[in-house]
Formats: structure tokens, sequence, C-alpha cells
């Protein structure tokens, strides 16, 4: 079945008659002289192949033909409307889907603060959160199968690469101890006194960088970490502390998780931190990526993770 070519401008006009039911006013609301008027209802009753109107004198009505082409011309033109009201909401950013990557400790962190601002500014847009740590990130945001990932300890960026990264904020290293252990009686812990510990800690593929960084910490104390278990998220680390299998070195912000059995110091030295960073596609252009880096906001200047209910964002 062929389509047919109905110019938008003389179903405007139709309508507009049809409502008005006299020439003159609707060319008036129209904006456009009456002849150009007539023009346009006579180009579409040709189109048709019948009258639309009955034109009498002091008086206009619709036929049959063209009561029956009205409720469809309403829809097609509201349609359009709504089409491209919508095209625009997508293409400021304003609506659409985003899908955005977080390792689950950021949820004590950058990410309560990121959405909030995000929802506020974007009510519209339908977000799409997937939890999962470091390396899957970096993969899904390769594979396409994530838009935005806020990740710890992201690889080196020499501005080269395929992926963007922008630092949030950094946090400071806390010794995770059970709430029994001599040391959880300390105001702070060195690094050193953990040496004879055993350790519970992330498996090093989910995270390398921040593995290395713990395990670098430990080294300029003068030691190995003694690795007896390993857990995937750090709140599943924490438990296994708290039921005694040993200690952990842990970002700052794992404290939020108010474990009664276990208890967190922070550590010397505190010049070793942790990164948080946001991490993108260089090559999307998307208005949705755009808008969540800048709720995310982050100049690379160290930060330390403060209130996570505050919605400054990089700044909880």
């Amino acid at each position: 079945m062929s389509r047919p070519e109905l110019p938008l401008p003389q179903l405007h006009a139709f309508t507009v008659l049809a409502e008005e039911l006299h020439f003159g006013h609707a060319a008036a609301r129209l904006g456009i002289a009456q002849p150009p008027l007539s023009q346009q209802i006579a180009r579409l009753e040709a189109k048709v192949g019948h009258p639309l109107f009955v034109r009498e004198p002091g008086r206009v009505a619709l036929t049959p033909a063209g009561r029956e082409l009205l409720p469809a011309a309403r829809r097609a033109l509201a349609d359009l409307a709504d089409g491209l009201a919508a095209a625009r909401a997508v293409g400021s950013g304003r609506a659409g889907r985003l899908r955005i990557g977080f390792s689950a400790s950021l949820a004590l962190t950058v990410l309560p603060g990121v959405l909030g601002t995000f929802r506020e500014r974007y009510p519209d847009v339908d977000l799409d959160l997937c939890e999962m740590t470091t390396a899957p990130q970096l993969d899904a945001l390769r594979e396409r199968t994530i838009d935005v990932g806020l990740l710890r300890e992201p690889p080196d960026d020499d501005g080269a690469g395929p992926l963007g990264f922008r630092t949030v904020l950094t946090e400071p290293f806390l010794a995770v101890l059970p709430a029994g252990h001599p040391l959880a009686g300390r105001r702070t812990v060195d690094v050193a006194e953990l040496a004879d510990e055993p350790f519970v800690l992330l498996p090093r593929p989910v995270g390398p960088r921040l593995y290395d960084r713990i395990t670098e910490l430990c080294g300029t104390a003068g030691f190995a970490p003694r690795i007896v278990q390993h857990a995937v998220e750090w709140q599943t680390v924490c438990a296994l502390v708290g039921a005694g299998l040993g200690v952990s070195l842990a970002p700052a912000g794992i404290r939020r998780l108010g474990l009664r059995e276990v208890a967190f110091r922070p550590v010397e030295p505190r010049s070793v931190r942790t990164l948080v960073a946001v991490a993108w596609r260089r090559e999307d252009r998307s208005p949705l990526v755009a808008n969540l880096l800048a709720a995310v906001g982050g100049d690379g200047e160290d930060r330390e993770g403060g209130d996570p209910g505050r919605t400054e964002p990089g700044a909880s």
C-alpha cells in the first residue's frame, strides 16, 4: 500500500479551518492571507479526491470526507509534535537511557551524591545501574554494554587510549580489624604492625591496581601480606574480618558499613591513598554522557571522601 504524500502545512491548514469553520478566522490564526489558505485546502482536496468542506455564502462546514479525515489529521500532527519534543529531549540529554557501572563500595561515598545531582537535573532520564568491580567495568565500556563507569584505581591515562578517566576523589586507607583485636583500641595503626597478621583481600583480577596499591603499602612497611582468604566485595571482606579470619586494609569509605564486629582505624603512613575515577569512551558524543560527567565533577585534585548524603558531586 502506497503512503500518501500529504504535506504538513496542508494538514495543519485543514485542522485549523475545521476548528474555525471560517476562512478569514483560520487564515488569521495561521498567520497567512486567505488566498494561500484556500490554495492549501484545494491541494489537499485534490489529493483526497473529494471536497472536505462545504462552501456556501456565510457558511463553511465539513463534508463527510472532511469529518473522516479530521481525527487522523489531528493524530498525525500530535504524533509529530510528540516526536519532535522527544527527539529534542534526547538530543539535549534531557531524556533517554544511561547505563552506569559502579563499584559497590562507591555506594557508600560517591554514588549517592552523583545520582542525586543527576536525577535533580535530568528527572526524565532512565538510569540503568550495573554493580561491578573495576576490571569488568573497563571491559563493559570497551564492549559498549555500559556508557559510564565509576571505579577505583583506573589504569594510567596517556590521553591516547579509547577510554577517558577523571579523578573524582581520593581516599586514605584504614586498617580493618576484628572488634576484639588488640590494635582495635588504638587511635591509629602503623601498617608495619600488621606484618604478622593473616589478610583478607579482594582477588587481584577484579581490581589489579587497588590490589597492588595495598600490597605496595605493606611492602613499604617491610612485609608482604599473608593472604589467607579472598572476597570479591568489600562487604564480604569486612564480614570475614569480623568473623576472625584475618585483617585487611580498605578505602576509608568502607567504615560506613557500620559493622559492630569490625573496628576501622586510620593507618600510618596516611600519604598513600586510593583513587576513585569516572570513566567513559572518548569517542562517545552522547549528551547523556556529557551531562553525567558534568554531574560527577572532579578535576584530578586530591579530595577526601565525606558525607555520603551530600549532593555535591565528587565531594561525598
